[in-house]
């Protein structure tokens, strides 16, 4: 199959990485892939190194009509059977010039916010099918958008299990490589450092653990960027805890980093589907504290991570607080498990490729 996905995002998280990995995956079984996208985007950057055929456009906005008729331009001349549209502004653009073009239109829904229920907010209607990433997203979608559920199927974005596996270097190994001392209890996050991730519930939480603990050697570890930094930083800095924080900015071994963590810790309050940082922590084993939000419980599974009130600073706090009390308790390999037969990267595939080829085989 020909597969165009467009992407108007020009920021680097758990959205653009996914879309990334299928598209290598796919392009491995044979399918010929392309990729629209902004032209100063992370998206492309990566692309590029991937050898991913890129389309520069702007996606100025839902009704910008020069990308809209290049997109069809491009469906057209590259005889692409499908277009799976990831962001609101190219879902509309890359909706209406698939629909335009006369092939099939895939609209894949990452966050989980609430989308309007305007007659007029029809794009998700039209699409031949809907890809959520967690299933909460996929009910919300039928309840409130008018989705036939017939048409739409939660898909989570799947992390390579061969990638994130424990066994491929130990505790003490990965803390060597980060500079942490062995000695300490590692307390970390992972995320693009925007408004809902809430960091400051993290130094919050920070703030009371140094309180309760005044003798514990424990690090805070936050790996990512993003437009929050500063804002973060000075946030630390205000209640004077610099000296217990270590910043790493963006990373690219992400299994060594959460598999130096003891603890991996996920505040979001918004905007999440199914997290894939808390995907990666609970495939590398590492014990995780997240909020309710989003299709986080899709992952949860007996007690493989302790789930937290995401509007209840304390209840987070007090989570931190048992795990350091029980540090000693050793975790199973149940979670891995459950995480390799259920949402790896292997499983996402397969998933969407069976789909790829369901709509294929009925548009002929």
């Amino acid at each position: 199959m020909r597969i165009l996905h467009t992407e108007w995002s020009n920021g680097w998280g758990g959205q653009e990485i996914r879309i990334i990995n299928e598209i290598v995956a796919l392009k491995k079984q044979g399918h010929e892939i392309f990729l629209a996208c902004r032209r100063d985007s992370k998206i492309a950057e990566v692309a590029l190194k991937s050898q991913i055929p890129i389309f520069y456009l702007p996606f100025r906005g839902n009704v910008d009509l020069y990308s809209l008729f290049r997109l069809f331009l491009i469906v057209r001349r590259k005889n692409i059977d499908i277009v799976n549209t990831h962001s609101g502004k190219d879902t509309w653009v890359g909706g209406l010039a698939a629909k335009a073009a006369g092939v099939k239109f895939i609209r894949t829904r990452h966050l989980s916010n609430l989308i309007s229920t305007s007659k007029l907010n029809f794009i998700n209607e039209v699409a031949d099918f809907v890809i959520t990433t967690g299933e909460s997203v996929r009910s919300l979608m039928i309840k409130r958008n008018r989705i036939v559920p017939s048409k739409i199927l939660s898909i989570p974005s799947g992390p390579d299990e061969k990638k994130f596996s424990p066994d491929k270097f130990s505790k003490n190994e990965a803390k060597k490589y980060f500079n942490l001392s062995k000695d300490e209890i590692c307390i970390g996050m992972l995320a693009v450092m925007r408004r809902f991730k809430r960091y400051d519930k993290f130094v919050n939480m920070a703030d009371y653990i140094t309180t309760v603990f005044p003798d514990k050697n424990i690090k805070f570890c936050l790996a990512g960027d993003g437009p929050q930094r500063e804002l973060i930083k000075n946030l630390i800095k205000d209640k004077n805890l610099s000296k217990n924080f270590i910043f790493f900015g963006h990373i690219d071994n992400t299994p060594e980093y959460l598999r130096a963590l003891d603890l991996f810790v996920l505040c979001s309050d918004s905007g999440e589907g199914v997290p894939q940082s808390l995907m990666q922590s609970l495939m590398m084993n590492t014990a995780s504290i997240s909020t309710d939000v989003g299709s986080v419980r899709d992952l949860h599974f007996g007690n493989n991570f302790t789930l937290v009130d995401k509007d209840n600073q304390n209840e987070l706090n007090h989570a931190v607080k048992k795990y350091i009390d029980n540090y000693d308790i050793a975790i199973g390999p149940e979670t891995r498990e459950f995480m390799v037969d259920n949402f790896s990267e292997r499983v996402m595939i397969k998933k969407i490729q069976d789909l790829y080829k369901s709509l294929h085989a009925n548009f002929q």
